[in-house]
């Protein structure tokens, strides 16, 4: 591994500070699932790494009364699957946390280092492009919010500037009568990363749904809403055929390859299983 300037800062504004002096060169670390093992293999060879540890701000995980929840970028993933208001009025986005990695990875595993990875088949991304959370990022020009289906720009790569930093996600509260759930096909039950992933999460009104969003992972460069499935959905009852007919659209929406974990093909079936799969349990969730 390559010798590289370690900082420690104690604020954001250090971090802002050190990442602004150093430039492109320079990589952020939380748990470092992610980072390290880039780096032990030669993918990286970062100047200098700026590690997050100290930085209290990153690591807040708050209900925010009428107006969501707020998700600090250096929350674990282990934090977010077990946290009890999580669980009950997100679930979708506690089962992503739960399948990342095993326990071990996920007692260190952070949602910011997740989302700045930019893997296409990141498991925490769905859920939350699914709620349409925003992500907070800091700069030397301030801070500014991104929608998170704008956050992700191609494969290992997000809107963040060189000098910029993930603070936060900002996930809006949900109305009543809502429910969600994230589903992902591996070949193993744990320590793979998904062939697919699809998180779903619907709003109902009057016999009717009143919102829904669909989310894909590892079927196109960057995680990916399904708008054509969603808005085939709203307006109209849940009916097997309507989840059926959004199950369809939502292959449309995907564009796969081939790798060594499976087909387009493949990947396209699992996308319509699993969305079918993911609206049907979030219609009964949100009929509780």
């Amino acid at each position: 591994m390559r010798r590289f300037q370690l900082a420690l800062p104690r604020n954001i504004d250090e971090c802002v500070k050190f990442l602004a002096e150093r430039g492109p060169e320079t990589k952020v670390i939380a748990g470092g699932t992610d980072l390290l093992p880039q780096m032990k293999n030669g993918l990286l060879k970062p100047a200098a790494v700026v590690d997050l540890s100290g930085v209290a701000d990153l690591r807040t995980l708050r209900r925010q009364d009428g107006s969501g929840l707020r998700v600090g970028a250096s929350v674990t993933a282990r934090e977010i699957e077990r946290d009890a208001y999580v669980r009950s009025a997100y679930p979708a986005l506690a089962e992503s946390g739960a399948l990342v990695g095993s326990v071990q990875i996920r007692n260190l595993a952070t949602v910011g280092g997740n989302l700045c990875n930019a893997a296409p088949s990141a498991d925490m991304a769905p859920p939350l492009l699914a709620l349409e959370a925003e992500a907070v990022v800091a700069g030397p020009r301030g801070r500014r919010r991104v929608s998170l289906s704008d956050f992700f720009t191609g494969v290992r790569r997000t809107v963040l500037a060189p000098d910029e930093l993930l603070v936060e996600l900002i996930v809006p509260a949900l109305g009543p009568r809502s429910g969600g759930q994230y589903l992902r096909h591996t070949p193993r039950r744990e320590l793979d990363i998904a062939v697919v992933g699809v998180a779903s999460q619907i709003t109902m009104s009057d016999g009717v749904c009143a919102k829904a969003r669909i989310a894909l992972a590892a079927v196109a460069p960057t995680p990916i809403r399904a708008t054509a499935a969603e808005q085939a959905l709203e307006g109209r009852p849940l009916t097997a055929e309507q989840i059926g007919r959004a199950a369809t659209l939502a292959v449309e929406a995907a564009r796969p390859i081939s790798d060594q974990r499976g087909s387009a093909d493949f990947r396209r079936h699992l996308v319509a299983v699993l969305t079918r799969r993911t609206l049907t349990t979030a219609l009964e969730r949100a009929a509780r």
